[in-house]
């Protein structure tokens, strides 16, 4: 399931890369042929809703990065800018899944086809991000002593 759930988001970077290149529209993007690359190595019920979660919230997402990035978002490496909208809607909309499984994901998404230290950039941007939104959860961790993205995840 672990796994499954990591090649979704895989494919949710994939899609909103080409989203945010193309312009066109999400149903234009050959989403079938991220799914048939992946076969059943993929949660393609987690993969649509990722998808339609970042697409449908992408002024919310924005919104919440804007005030946390060094430059304008446009001006943010189209991958990075992907992955960070993908881990703002995971930690805005699942907290299900722990904050430190979220960062840690982004970040190995960001070192596979982000640029050379994107995964640094990826990591504290989303530290932040879920200082805000699960503020509780982050002061739990940090209390615990678990420092880093790599603790317990």
């Amino acid at each position: 399931m672990s796994r499954a759930r990591s090649t979704a988001r895989r494919c949710v970077m994939q899609a909103l890369y080409q989203w945010q290149i193309g312009g066109h529209h999400v149903e234009d993007i050959d989403l079938e042929f991220l799914l048939e690359k992946h076969g059943g190595r993929l949660d393609r019920d987690y993969f649509k809703l990722l998808l339609d979660e970042v697409i449908g919230q992408i002024d919310v997402l924005d919104e919440l990065l804007c005030p946390v990035l060094d430059r304008p978002l446009q001006e943010v490496d189209p991958v990075e800018r992907a992955i960070l909208r993908l881990g703002a809607c995971e930690l805005k909309n699942h907290p299900e899944i722990p904050f430190r499984v979220v960062i840690n994901e982004s970040v190995e998404i960001a070192k596979d086809y982000g640029a050379e230290h994107g995964h640094k950039y990826i990591n504290g941007i989303l530290d932040r991000i879920a200082l805000q939104l699960r503020p509780d959860e982050v002061s739990t961790a940090t209390r615990r002593g678990e420092k880093g993205r790599a603790a317990g995840a």
